[in-house]
């Protein structure tokens, strides 16, 4: 099982982003614009049809809501806990706990869960509510944890962010067409299709070429703690809330899936916008990238074994 899934799932993943970083090397691609287009297009008409197209029932969206807020509260703490151990300045303790809670969910997640379940509808809708509750994290507790409340303007900036993001009006308005049962016209259908066919190679290549903009540097120590809450800690806390919540079968393997993913570009994107220990964000970016080739391969065997 474990080589079928690495051949299968993980190698496929990380071809694509091998591609990315050759192509960055090449040609210099133009970072801002692959974002865009990523955050813009691609991303939302993913998480539209995979709403629309869901299979969730009400109560299981709330309890993969549920599923989430334990989550990240518990990894929340876990990172406080680190930090004031650690004796981090309170800049330091932002970065760090950021780490911990803003995970890649989006353009790692969704090719990661679409590869690992074959496009199953089901599990495509748990990964995609999982990364628009991931998006409302980033620009609310994101950018506040890292600003402290000490900017003029604060809350007015992360509210605004908030409702520049198309994700969220991807999810509600695929969710509230497939409870009316709206059929779409196939002048909207189609290109929406298309950019949700397009996901894993366009989002992929563009994590390869973000990720190869940061040198890697093996010496903080920070760094590894880090990784390693990411990596074994976050899938370890999954796993004991989805057994908890009493969940079986393709959500409970898509939502122990989806706590295994490396930390989140937009911890180090959040970080050198603002200047808050960007390095730190990089290398934990890059690192856990890089090592989640392992983890997730394990991750999806001990998921298909025990949900």
């Amino acid at each position: 099982m474990i080589a079928d899934i690495l051949l299968e799932v993980v190698l496929p993943i990380f071809v694509l982003i091998g591609f990315g970083i050759l192509m960055q090397r090449a040609f210099q691609l133009d970072l801002y614009t692959l974002a865009k287009i990523n955050f813009y297009y691609i991303t939302p008409a993913a998480v539209f049809m995979s709403m629309y197209e869901s299979e969730m029932s009400p109560r299981l969206l709330g309890t993969v809501t549920l599923f989430y807020a334990l989550y990240v509260s518990a990894l929340y703490l876990i990172g406080r806990l680190t930090a004031a151990r650690r004796k981090f300045t309170p800049g330091m303790r932002a970065a760090f706990t950021n780490s911990l809670i803003l995970d890649n969910a989006g353009n790692y997640g969704l090719p990661i869960n679409d590869l690992a379940f074959k496009g199953d509808p089901l599990a495509s809708s748990v990964q995609a509510l999982i990364m628009s509750l991931q998006s409302l994290l980033t620009f609310t507790f994101g950018v506040i944890s890292i600003q402290g409340a000490k900017t003029q303007g604060l809350y007015r900036h992360a509210i605004i962010g908030f409702l520049k993001m198309p994700v969220p009006y991807a999810l509600v308005l695929g969710l509230l067409l497939h409870a009316l049962a709206v059929p779409l016209p196939v002048f909207i259908s189609r290109p929406l299709i298309y950019a949700d066919q397009s996901l894993v190679a366009i989002a992929l290549l563009t994590l390869g070429a973000q990720i190869i903009k940061y040198p890697l540097r093996l010496r903080r120590l920070d760094v590894y703690i880090s990784v390693v809450l990411r990596l074994l800690a976050a899938p370890a806390i999954g796993i004991l809330i989805v057994f908890a919540l009493g969940l079986k079968g393709i959500p409970a393997q898509a939502l122990i899936i989806a706590s295994g993913m490396p930390v989140g570009v937009n911890t180090s994107i959040l970080a050198e916008e603002y200047q808050n220990e960007p390095d730190f964000a990089a290398q934990t970016v890059l690192l856990s990238t890089i090592l989640n080739v392992i983890t997730i391969t394990g991750l999806i065997s001990l998921a298909k074994l025990v949900a």
